[in-house]
C-alpha cells in the first residue's frame, strides 16, 4: 500500500510509521498544514546518507532515511577525517574530537624489510589547514552522525530513521521508494546513499553497473595500542601519538594508525586478492589469521609480530572494489552520493570524505525555500559541482594504490593539497550563486563583479524589477535663453551628428535639480541630482533618420550609488556634487559645491502654486522626445591613453520609460535666477575645467522657473545605444 510521508512518525525515533497533524477547515475536512521545505527520502544510513540528512534537516527539509540493517551500525574500524571532511562536519555541528578522534601527527614509511624510508613530522604541514586532520573510529563517527540527524533538539525537523527497511525499487519520476515488504513512500527528492552495492545506481544508469575487484583485498582489524607498547619488538612503532606507519612491499602493504584518543590501532593490510578469501559483497567477512601471516611472511619480523596480535575472532577481510566511472549520477528526482556514485579504494583515505562533501553540496543547493519545480535542475547542478572532483580523487587513489615499480615510488602525499585544500560548502555556495545568476542573463553586472550582479535602481541583486511608482520627486528647474554656439561647444567633440533644430544664434537650456525620496533600491531613502539640459537638439543617425531630444552634457548627483549605476549601466555623464536644498514657504534655493567650496547658487523665489490643469508637456515644460547623452569609457593602460574602450550615443525615450511621473503640485517662480562661480583649481581641483565652462554660458534671458512635486520615478531602463 502507498504510505505518504505525512503518515510517518515525525519525532526522529527509529520507526516504520510517521504521523502528521492536520488542521480541520470549517466543513470538518482535513486541511494539510502548509509545509516548508521538501520531503527528502534517503536510501542508506551510512556516513554519506546521515551527513546529507543533517545538512538537509538544517535547511528545513523533512527527511526520512531507509536503512536495510536492523541497527544501521558501522563496522569496528577507523576512518580518516581529513581537513576537507572535518571542516564540513564542524560546520554541521559535529566535532569529532568529542568522541575520541585524534590528530594525524606523524607519517612514517618503511620498506617491507623494515628499512626506514621516510619520516615526516606533520606539525608544520598541518598548520596549512584550517581544520585538523583527524583519525576517527568509524562506529563513533556513525553514532554521532545518527544522533545529529535524529535528535529532536537539533536545528530543523529531526530526520526519521527507518531501520529494517530494505529498498528494492525507486521511481525517479514520481519520487517513490518501494520497500521489500511492499510499502511505498513518496517524496520530492530521493538520495541514493546505499553504498557500493547500490540499488539506486541501477535506476540512474538504466543498467546494472556492478563494482569489480581492483586486484587487491585487505585484512582489517583493531587492537589496543597498549598491546603493541608492551612488546619490546613492536613498541618502537607506537611511541608517538597520531603516527601513521606504512610498510611497502612491491605488491602489498600494511597501514597502521591510531584512533580513539590514540588508544586503539587500526590495521589495513592490502595484498593481491588471489591470496586471500575476502568477500566482495561485505566488509564483514571473517578472515584467517594464519593466512594473513603467510601473505606477509617476507616482511620484517617486527611488523609480522605486530599484525600477529590481531584477534582471530574479529579479523575481517574484504575485496577492494572499483567501478567504471558513471556518466551521470542523477535522474529525475533521484541523485546518487558516496559509494553509490563513486566507490573508492582506500589509498587516499578520502572515501568517507568525498561522501561528506557530496552531502555538503546537497545541503547548499537545496536551501529551505527551494522550489519543487527546480529539483531536477538543482540535481544537475549538484552533479556538475561534485563529479569532476570526486572522479579525480578516485583516480588519485588508484594511482596511490598501484604496485611499486623499480625506480618509481608512489607518494601518498603528492595529492594532499588538492584533497585537503578545499572547502566544499564554500565552493558549492559560489557555484550555486553562479548557477542562479546564469538563469537570469539580463542581470546588471558592474564592478566589483566578484560579488555578483549589482543591485540598483532597475533591479534587485536577484534581478527582480524595482518598484518606483510610489517614489517621490521634487524638481526645480530654471530655463534660460543663451548662445547656441556656446551650447553647441558642449556636444561631444568626436561626433558631428548632433545639431540644433533651429539655426538661430540663440538656444534654450535649463538647470534642473530633482530631489528623490522613497526609493526602494536605497532602502526607502533618496538622493539629489542637478543637470544641464540643452533643448531642441537633433541626433542624425548614419542612415539619415533623426532622433529629437534634450541633450544632457552632465549630471551632478549627491550619492555614489546612483552615480556609479548611471555611468556604468546607462552611459550617463554623472559627477559628484554636494547639493544643499533650502525649501521655504515661498522659495526654493540650491547650493551646489565640492568639499565646502560652493560653485553654484540657484534661486526660485516668490513661488505661487499654479493650476496644474493649465500645465502641459513634460515636467521640464519641453516637448522633446527624450534625453540624449554620450557614453565614453577609456581603455585601460598607459599605452592606450586617449583611446576609448566604448564610445557611442545613448537615447532615453520618454514614451518607453517607466513608471510615468505623476505631478501632484506645481509652483511657478516670479524671480528665478542662478549664479555659477568657477572659483579656481585650488578650490575645485577635479571640476574647475567643468564649472568654468558652465560659467561661460551667457544668460540672455531667464525664461521661467518652476517647482514640480509628484510621485513615480522612471528607472531609465529604456536607455539604449543609438548606433
Amino acid at each position: 500500500m502507498k504510505q505518504p510521508l505525512e503518515q510517518i512518525l515525525g519525532n526522529g525515533t527509529e520507526s516504520n510509521s510517521v504521523t502528521h497533524e492536520n488542521a480541520v477547515n470549517g466543513n470538518g475536512n482535513a486541511v494539510k498544514e502548509e509545509e516548508k521545505g521538501l520531503k527528502v527520502l534517503i536510501v542508506g544510513a551510512g556516513i554519506g546518507g546521515l551527513t546529507a540528512a543533517i545538512a538537509l534537516r538544517k535547511q528545513g527539509h523533512e527527511v526520512s532515511i531507509f536503512e536495510q540493517s536492523q541497527f544501521a551500525s558501522e563496522l569496528g574500524a577507523a576512518v580518516h577525517l581529513a581537513p576537507n571532511a572535518n571542516g564540513i562536519l564542524k560546520r554541521l555541528g559535529i566535532h569529532a574530537e568529542d568522541f575520541g578522534s585524534n590528530p594525524m601527527q606523524v607519517l612514517t614509511e618503511w620498506s617491507a624489510e623494515g628499512e626506514l624510508t621516510r619520516h615526516i613530522d606533520l606539525e608544520q604541514p598541518n598548520k596549512l589547514w584550517q581544520h585538523k586532520w583527524l583519525l576517527a573510529h568509524r562506529v563513533h563517527l556513525h553514532n554521532a552522525l545518527k544522533k545529529a540527524a535524529t535528535d529532536p533538539e537539533g536545528e530543523g525537523r529531526p530526520a526519521q530513521l527507518l531501520t529494517s527497511s530494505r529498498v528494492v525499487s525507486v521511481d525517479p519520476e514520481t519520487g517513490t521508494v518501494t520497500l521489500e515488504n511492499g510499502e511505498t513512500f513518496q517524496g520530492d527528492l530521493i538520495l541514493g546513499a546505499d553504498g557500493v552495492h547500490s540499488v539506486t545506481r541501477r535506476v540512474v544508469a538504466g543498467r546494472d553497473i556492478k563494482p569489480h575487484g581492483s586486484g587487491k583485498s585487505a585484512f582489517r582489524f583493531l587492537i589496543k595500542r597498549e598491546i603493541a607498547q608492551e612488546d619490546p619488538v613492536t613498541a618502537k612503532f607506537v611511541q608517538k601519538p597520531g603516527e601513521l606507519n606504512i610498510w611497502y612491499g612491491s605488491d602489498r602493504r600494511v597501514v597502521v594508525y591510531p584512533t580513539t584518543n590514540n588508544q586503539l590501532l587500526n590495521f589495513v593490510c592490502i595484498h593481491p586478492e588471489a591470496e586471500s578469501e575476502a568477500g566482495s559483497d561485505t566488509w564483514n567477512k571473517g578472515a584467517n589469521l594464519d593466512q594473513m601471516l603467510k601473505i606477509y611472511e617476507g616482511f620484517d619480523p617486527a611488523i609480522v609480530a605486530l599484525i600477529s596480535k590481531a584477534d582471530r575472532e574479529s579479523l575481517k577481510a574484504w575485496k577492494l572494489l572499483d567501478m567504471e566511472v558513471m556518466s551521470s549520477w542523477v535522474k529525475g528526482k533521484l541523485a546518487l552520493l558516496g559509494d553509490a556514485a563513486h566507490p573508492f579504494t582506500p589509498h587516499q583515505g578520502q572515501g568517507a570524505g568525498q561522501a561528506i562533501e557530496d552531502a555538503a553540496t546537497l545541503g547548499v543547493v537545496f536551501p529551505g525555500d527551494v522550489k519543487k519545480e527546480e529539483i531536477t535542475a538543482r540535481l544537475e547542478l549538484y552533479q556538475k559541482i561534485r563529479m569532476e572532483r570526486a572522479h579525480r580523487i578516485q583516480e588519485y587513489s588508484r594511482i596511490a594504490g598501484s604496485d611499486l615499480k623499480e625506480g618509481v615510488k608512489n607518494d601518498m602525499t603528492q595529492y594532499t593539497n588538492y584533497n585537503f585544500g578545499h572547502d566544499e560548502w564554500d565552493n558549492s555556495t559560489q557555484e550555486l550563486r553562479k548557477w542562479t545568476w546564469a538563469r537570469n542573463p539580463s542581470l546588471y553586472w558592474r564592478m566589483p563583479i566578484a560579488f555578483g550582479p549589482m543591485p540598483g535602481p532597475r533591479q534587485s541583486h536577484f534581478g527582480v524589477p524595482r518598484q518606483a511608482e510610489d517614489s517621490t520627486f521634487t524638481t526645480a528647474s530654471i530655463k534660460f535663453k543663451t548662445s547656441r554656439t556656446v551650447l553647441q561647444n558642449l556636444f561631444p567633440h568626436s561626433s558631428t551628428s548632433y545639431r540644433f533644430k533651429n539655426p538661430g544664434t540663440f538656444a534654450y537650456a535649463s538647470f534642473s535639480q530633482t530631489t528623490l525620496g522613497k526609493m526602494e533600491w536605497l532602502g526607502g531613502s533618496g538622493y539629489k541630482h542637478l543637470g544641464l539640459y540643452i533643448h531642441g537638439v537633433d541626433y542624425v543617425k548614419k542612415d539619415g533618420t533623426v532622433i529629437s531630444g534634450t541633450y544632457m552634457p552632465l549630471l551632478f548627483e549627491s550619492l555614489t550609488d546612483p552615480i556609479v549605476s548611471g555611468r556604468e549601466e546607462l552611459g550617463m555623464p554623472k559627477l559628484y556634487s554636494s547639493l544643499d536644498i533650502h525649501r521655504r514657504a515661498n522659495s526654493y534655493r540650491i547650493n551646489a559645491g565640492w568639499e565646502g567650496a560652493i560653485w553654484g547658487n540657484f534661486v526660485l523665489s516668490d513661488l505661487v502654486e499654479a493650476d496644474q490643469s493649465q500645465e502641459s508637456g513634460k515636467i521640464s515644460g519641453e516637448d522633446d522626445d527624450g534625453i540624449l547623452v554620450y557614453r565614453y569609457i577609456p581603455k585601460v593602460g598607459r599605452d592606450y591613453k586617449g583611446q576609448a574602450e566604448a564610445e557611442y550615443p545613448v537615447f532615453v525615450p520618454y514614451a518607453e520609460d517607466f513608471p510615468t511621473p505623476r505631478p501632484k503640485r506645481v509652483f511657478k517662480s516670479a524671480k528665478p535666477s542662478f549664479k555659477i562661480d568657477p572659483l579656481d583649481v585650488d578650490a575645485l581641483p577635479t571640476m574647475h575645467h567643468i564649472i568654468s565652462r558652465l560659467a561661460e554660458l551667457p544668460v540672455y534671458e531667464v525664461v521661467s522657473g518652476k517647482v514640480v512635486e509628484g510621485v513615480g520615478v522612471p528607472d531609465v531602463a529604456a536607455a539604449r545605444r543609438i548606433e
